[in-house]
């Protein structure tokens, strides 16, 4: 049924096929019968508690939500519907930003894969924080106190802001976000950002995620804090992320991001000329992420806790990067070519 649709789909923009389909799902979810459906049809048969507490929080289950998809906190109750076990807002800037140009969202069937040039498009932090706020007093107010739904914040920084200024737009979305998500990514790995990667070296990393640290310290109630790194790292500055996340304790990673490597794609190079610059997500980025996950695991003797992103459309890609040392698994391209549907197939095929 879902290939069906997919097809239809597919005719038009990504972007705006998109927003429709979410939104039309908002629709659906409005009318108090068709959500309990929804989520009785998609929502996976529990897990034992102990199976996936991480960072000392019970996720119900290990299928997230990779960050970029609900950008702006408007879908979260959907996305419960639909079974996540956990979903990743954002990436949130301080100040609210249009992102790149349009048409910046392609897709490569043949490859199912996505090419994206977003450009951290979103509300801001303050329009974010308010609505995640409305979404906890809603929840409570529905007696829905004990919802399920971890939330993720990824954090990043505004395109106007210096790198060398760039701590100061972390700590501000960090601040602001603080009571009203579960746990923090930073995100310094898309490649659609100018000269944002370049916050990945050593140095100005350290300085971002020792100034998170040091505010969660304050908080009364620390929140754990990852770091999201690019496929495209070599290992010498994969030993750099493990030496500083070692460090200064960082609760864990997130890998992988997006990669600007093209080399394994069969899609016609006309058409991926046509398509431009961009960071490619799905299937082909699997090995990859599979590969840093498993380096990671064995480097730090499983210290460091690790979310699996990259190329997860089925349960044995998710055992796979169980396997290799995950403790939690992220999908986004996989949602969209295997539809609403992932969730329960994947954790199915994990019980």
């Amino acid at each position: 049924m879902y290939n069906l649709l997919r097809s239809f789909l597919f005719l038009f923009d990504p972007e705006k096929v998109h927003y429709f389909s979410m939104n039309a799902l908002k629709l659906l979810c409005k009318i108090a019968f068709v959500k309990k459906l929804l989520a009785k049809k998609f929502t996976p048969v529990p897990f034992a508690p102990s199976d996936y507490k991480v960072f000392d929080l019970q996720f119900s289950n290990p299928v997230g939500l990779g960050a970029g998809f609900d950008k702006n906190a408007l879908y979260l109750t959907e996305l419960e519907a639909l079974g996540f076990g956990f979903v990743e807002i954002g990436t949130v800037t301080p100040l609210a930003q249009a992102g790149n140009d349009k048409p910046r969202l392609f897709r490569l069937p043949k490859d199912k894969a996505l090419i994206n040039r977003m450009g951290f498009n979103n509300d801001g932090v303050t329009v974010i924080a308010e609505r995640l706020k409305q979404w906890s007093k809603k929840n409570r107010q529905a007696g829905q106190s004990n919802s399920c739904l971890i939330i993720g914040g990824n954090i990043g920084k505004n395109k106007i802001t210096p790198n060398e200024d760039a701590w100061k737009d972390y700590e501000i979305c960090f601040t602001a976000l603080h009571e009203h998500v579960d746990y923090f990514v930073v995100n310094v790995s898309s490649p659609n950002t100018p000269g944002l990667r370049e916050l990945q070296e050593k140095d100005s990393l350290s300085k971002i995620l020792q100034n998170l640290q040091r505010l969660n310290k304050e908080k009364v109630n620390p929140k754990p804090i990852l770091l999201k790194i690019a496929p495209d790292l070599t290992i010498s500055q994969i030993d750099d992320v493990i030496d500083l996340a070692m460090e200064i304790k960082l609760d864990g990673l997130v890998a992988a991001n997006t990669t600007i490597d093209r080399s394994s794609l069969i899609s016609d190079e006309a058409f991926l000329k046509n398509i431009g610059a961009g960071g490619l997500s799905g299937r082909p980025l699997k090995q990859r992420s599979t590969e840093i996950v498993n380096y990671i695991h064995q480097k730090t003797n499983g210290q460091i806790p690790i979310i699996a992103s990259g190329g997860i459309f089925t349960g044995d890609d998710a055992k796979e990067k169980l396997n290799a040392g995950a403790c939690l698994v992220q999908v986004w391209t996989g949602f969209i070519y295997e539809g609403p549907a992932i969730v329960s197939t994947i954790c199915k095929s994990l019980l």
